[in-house]
Formats: C-alpha cells, sequence, structure tokens
C-alpha cells in the first residue's frame, strides 16, 4: 500500500523541481513509512510513499519498462499479479522485480487501457509516458482506493489524498458550496465532487489521460444489468467458494496479516473463511463501548473462541475524540460518520501486531444488510394509512416521546422512520439515509449560500444509479445505489483514511469485483426474506459460523455520539459551532445552529447527526480552506 502524487504544469518553460515532489509526498508519508520516490521530466513530476508489503526488497517507485519510456507509481495490490506476470514473460517481457507493481507497467505496454480488465485488485496508479508526453492514470472498479485531480488552466495534479496537491503554489482552494450541501445532507461527499471546486475525484472503474493540456476521462468496467436475474443464477455452493477464493487471494503477503471482526456476519465470514485457508492462527482484532446497546465483543469473542483465533480488543472511551483535529487531518474532506473513531482505534490496535488487515466491508450493500430496506417495505404498508391518521395522528404522537439514550429503542426507530416519511418516494431506502431536509437547508445556510445553491438538484446522483439499474429488481436496485454512493464515497473513504493514518493496508473480499457481479446476478427475494436481511449470505455460511452470529439482529459499527454531544463533547461542540465563529465566517445562520445545540443538549431533539456534520466542517474549515 502506497500514497501517490503527480503534477503537470502547461508552460514547457515551468520545470517541476525534486523539492516539490518530495513535499507532496511528505504529506502522505503514513500511506508509506517505508519508501520514496519521485521523478521529474521537464513539466511533468510523479511521486509515491511506499508501505512495504509484496518484494519488501526491490520494490522501490517510480518503476520504469525496459526502455524506461514509462513509468508508474502506484497505490495498491494486484492479486492475480503472478498470474499475469507468467503471461507477460510468455510474450517476451522482461522483468526487473518481483512486484505486482512492475505486472502493471508491462501489462500497459502489452495491451494498451485494456490493461485495465487483466487486473484483479485494489489500485489507483498513473503511467507516465516520456514519448507522447501524456499521464495515463487510472482507479479500480469498484473504488476501494481513492484518486483525486486538479486542474485550473495552468496546473493539473493528481494524488491519493488532497493534501500532496494543496502544497503546489498557487492551487485554488475555493469551497465547492453544492459539495458542502451533499455533504450536510447525506454526511459524505460524493463522486465526482470533492469539498474544492478545482478537485475532483476519478470516479471507480474509470481511467483519465491527460495530454496536451486535456482530460480525457473514460468508464472501463460496471456492473452489467443487460440481463434481469430471474431465477438465482448463483448457488449457495458457488457464492462461498467465490467468496473463498477472494479471501484466498487477499492472503499474499510478505508482512503479517490478520482480520477486523466485529461479531457480524460480514467479519465473522471473513475470519471463518480465513481460519479455512490459514496453517496458523488468525490475528483478530475488536473493539466495543462500555454503553452495552453499543457493544458487540460478545459476538466477536464468540468468533474468535469458535475459530481459535489469536484475539485482541479494546474498549473506546469519550476521551477518544481528543483525536478529533488528527482525524479531520487524514479524512481531508469533511465526513459525517461517527465511526471514523472506531475504526481508527482498531486500526491502531491491530498496527501493533501486524501490516494488512482483512476487512468484511461490502456485505451490507451487496446482500441488503441495512434498515432502511426494511423500512423502505414497511413505508409501503405505512402509506396505506390514512393521511389524517399519519400525519395528524400517528407522526405527532411519536413526537411527543423524547429520543432515548439507547443505541436502537423503538422510540429512536419510530421517529427516524417518521422523519424520513417526508422525503421523496422516488429515494425509496435513501430516504433514511438523509439528515438534512429542504426546510432545514433553507434556514441553515445564509442568505448568499443559499442562492447558491438553491434549485440544484440534491438527490440527482441517487436518481442517477436508480435509472441505471432500472432491469433489476426493486431491493437490487437500492443495493446497487448503496454500493455506487454510500459504500464508495463513505464506508470506503472511512476504512481507506483511518487504516492507512496508521500504515495498515485494508483489504476487502467482499469487493472483490467477481462477488460484485454474482451479487447483482441473485434475486432480492433471496437477499431479503420476511425482515431477515442477508439471507443467501447467512444461508452460504450456515455450515461455518454458528446459528447466534447467523441469526442476530445487525447492529452497526458506531459509537454513542448523540449521548456524548450532551456530556462529554458539550463544550467542545459549543466551542466550534460558537454563534460569533458561525457569524464571521458567513456561510451559516448562527441562530439556527444555536437551536439546534440547545434542543439537543436539552434531549428534547436528538440532533447528533447535523451537529456532527456541522462541528466536522468547521474543524475542516480551520486546516484546510484557508491558504
Amino acid at each position: 500500500m502506497c500514497g501517490i502524487c503527480g503534477v503537470s504544469f502547461k508552460s514547457n518553460e515551468k520545470k517541476v523541481d525534486q523539492s516539490l515532489l518530495v513535499r507532496m509526498n511528505d504529506t502522505i508519508t503514513h500511506r508509506g513509512p517505508d519508501d520514496q520516490g519521485a521523478y521529474a521530466d521537464g513539466n511533468f513530476g510523479i511521486g509515491m510513499r511506499r508501505l512495504s508489503i509484496i518484494d519488501l526488497s526491490s520494490g522501490h517507485q517510480p518503476q520504469f519498462n525496459e526502455d524506461r519510456s514509462l513509468a508508474i507509481v502506484f497505490n495498491g495490490e494486484i492479486y492475480n499479479y503472478r498470474e499475469l506476470r507468467d503471461d507477460l514473460l510468455v510474450k517476451g517481457h522482461k522483468f526487473q522485480t518481483d512486484s505486482d507493481t512492475e505486472s502493471i507497467i508491462h501489462a500497459y505496454e502489452e495491451y494498451g487501457v485494456g490493461c485495465l480488465k487483466k487486473l484483479n485488485g485494489m489500485f489507483g496508479f498513473t503511467i507516465y509516458d516520456r514519448k507522447k508526453k501524456q499521464l495515463f492514470i487510472a482507479r479500480d472498479r469498484v473504488g476501494i482506493k481513492p484518486l483525486y485531480y486538479y486542474e485550473d488552466g495552468q496546473t493539473f495534479a493528481f494524488a491519493s489524498e488532497i493534501k500532496p496537491i494543496l502544497q503546489i503554489p498557487g492551487i485554488d482552494r475555493s469551497i465547492d458550496m453544492e459539495a458542502l450541501n451533499l455533504f450536510l445532507t447525506f454526511e459524505y461527499i460524493p463522486s465526482p465532487y470533492s469539498i474544492f471546486k478545482k478537485v475532483r475525484k476519478i470516479p471507480p472503474g474509470h481511467f483519465l489521460i491527460y495530454r496536451n493540456q486535456k482530460i480525457k476521462i473514460e468508464k472501463y468496467w460496471d456492473v452489467d444489468f443487460s440481463r434481469q436475474p430471474e431465477q438465482q443464477s448463483v448457488s449457495e455452493e458457488e457464492l462461498r467458494e467465490l467468496m473463498r477464493d477472494a479471501v484466498r487471494l487477499r492472503l499474499v503477503s510478505d508482512v503479517p496479516l490478520g482480520a477486523f471482526l466485529s461479531g457480524g456476519i460480514d467479519s465473522s465470514t471473513i475470519v471463518g473463511l480465513m481460519a479455512g485457508l490459514m496453517d496458523r492462527p488468525v490475528k483478530t482484532f475488536s473493539i466495543g463501548f462500555e454503553d452495552q446497546s453499543y457493544n458487540e465483543l460478545n459476538y466477536a469473542r464468540t468468533i474468535a473462541k469458535k475459530f481459535n483465533t489469536e484475539h485482541t480488543e479494546f474498549i473506546i472511551q469519550p476521551d477518544a475524540i481528543d483525536l478529533v483535529e488528527k482525524l479531520v487531518y487524514h479524512l481531508d474532506e469533511p465526513l459525517g460518520d461517527f465511526s471514523i473513531f472506531p475504526t481508527y482505534l482498531v486500526s491502531k490496535m491491530a498496527r501493533d501486531y501486524v501490516t494488512v488487515i482483512l476487512s468484511g466491508d461490502g456485505g451490507d450493500e451487496l446482500f441488503a444488510g441495512y434498515d432502511t430496506y426494511i423500512a423502505d417495505k414497511l413505508a409501503n404498508r405505512f402509506k396505506k394509512i390514512p393521511g389524517f391518521l399519519r400525519n395528524g395522528v400517528i407522526k405527532p404522537v411519536v413526537n411527543l416521546f423524547p429520543p432515548q439514550e439507547q443505541k436502537k429503542g423503538i422510540i429512536n426507530k419510530m421517529r427516524r422512520f417518521m422523519e424520513g416519511m417526508d422525503y421523496p418516494e422516488d429515494l425509496q431506502h435513501v430516504r433514511w439515509m438523509i439528515f438534512l431536509s429542504e426546510v432545514d437547508r433553507r434556514m441553515l445556510f445564509n442568505e448568499e449560500v443559499s442562492r447558491s445553491v438553491n434549485g440544484k438538484e440534491t438527490y440527482e446522483f441517487i436518481r442517477q444509479y436508480f435509472r441505471q439499474s432500472q432491469p433489476v429488481d426493486r431491493l437490487n436496485r437500492q443495493n446497487f445505489v448503496d454500493y455506487k454512493t454510500y459504500l464508495v464515497d463513505n464506508i470506503l473513504v472511512k476504512v481507506d483514511r483511518m487504516s492507512m493514518a496508521t500504515s495498515l493496508e485494508a483489504r476487502v473480499p467482499f469487493l472483490d469485483h467477481r462477488v460484485v457481479e454474482a451479487s447483482f446476478r441473485i434475486p432480492g427475494n433471496l437477499k431479503i426474506q420476511g425482515k431477515d436481511t442477508k439471507y443467501i449470505l447467512k444461508q452460504t455460511m450456515k455450515d461455518i459460523l454458528p446459528d447466534e452470529i447467523i441469526h442476530r439482529d445487525k447492529q452497526g459499527f458506531s459509537i454513542p455520539i448523540k449521548n456524548w454531544l450532551r456530556e462529554e463533547l458539550r463544550p467542545m461542540m459549543q466551542d466550534v459551532l460558537h454563534p460569533d465563529k458561525l457569524k464571521q465566517q458567513g456561510i451559516f445562520d448562527s441562530v439556527f445552529v444555536n437551536r439546534l445545540v440547545g434542543e439537543h443538549v436539552r434531549g428534547t431533539e436528538n440532533h447528533s447527526h447535523r451537529l456532527w456534520a456541522l462541528m466536522m466542517f468547521e474543524l475542516w474549515y480551520d486546516q484546510f480552506a484557508v491558504n
């Protein structure tokens, strides 16, 4: 695992200095503490930081082809590189190292942009062609690894994170207010937006070519919906073997590896399959909470005992919030996901024992694990109740009860359900993943900002994926939307940044592209039956995992932030969102924000999502928005 960066100036007279590449590299040392490299050629330059995982002795980057006309910097892992290498050797290519990086550059020589379809892995890489004066930049199919680019007419730049780009003199740091609006609505910034106007994300499954000061972005892979799954086309046995192979490929490493273990079906599946493939005990890592409604350690211990793992666990305390400024720095952009803290802390703990970790991320999106899928089914029944009863009786009665302190109390669920029903019906289950209504948006932003985002289609990026997946059933369309949005721009961002902040490589077997493709060939009625989510995955793993894990309710990886904001974190919240500070900044209406703070502190409303998102933006703003 590494971090990459690079820059090209429009003027041929403006040369890239090695010192600039070093400064850019230095901001991502956490992504690669073991080595660094840089290469400059006139007005082009590329750089990288390396975390040594495969070919520890000769994997230095940039790497070159035989005549040094091509140079590559690479972040990620190619799991099938040995098979690819063998094919390329037969075709006459000569290798100088045993690294997966060199397989990519020779595959590009042989197949051009078609090399991307030969790769099974997670990656963001750039190949610089000296002869063509061209950059070929590609991101993996699913978007596991990040890749940003910047262009302002004079400077083009790319990087695994935004920080290296900000090291270039004269970079425009203007905030994209449309991206801010999307962030406060969904708690993440969807691709291709970034919080900066001039910085964009290369979408998953796409490549970018920069040549003659022009950018061309093309798609090379996506889920194929050309045929609708009228019957189950992936059996339980086929799914299990596919998952086993995905795990097997991700065990390739020249350094110690282990697994995150929450005790849920996804992480337990990964650990169970690892145990059957490894000739030594799996090292597992879990995190818990004193608040038992958030604590899942008992389930993790059940799996650790079942598979005789070398298990390590940690209890998170409210003082973990002292890390917030450090974590905001590593995020680069505002992210409202509360679970950045446990993700960082379990990564930090694991890094003391291993360099590579396997994670169960992706299972919820591919196999329908979220409560919001159930909420969508319930909404279809609820709307059959006469409107005067729904809005005139049921909703007012539910809102009479204050929010509960526990994680998933019945009142909390009912209040969230009623709130979601206020959003457009065509958003389906995404209604319960929205945290800022149109009414609140008009009250939150000041007049000038409101005008700049007024009339923007806040939900269009959601609707486009519903349209793209039109041929398949309703549940698979919902899975596809989550896979394209929430997974890529929230979950994977969180896991990548928080693991790499500790120099830990995270691998995600569920997001092997073969598993992704197979999941969308499974009809929705085999993913959810009644209220039983992930039905086919549970059936697939029932002979491997204990019954108490197969049949347990999903909890989610979160922290009791709503309680902490009323208690331990209250002074921090009131300081970060102080009216005087907001007035001086001029983006938000300080009176409205102060009202949210007061209602939350008194316990009459749960505004934790809105308040935490605002806090994360303000903390980000203080670190990044000012030159």
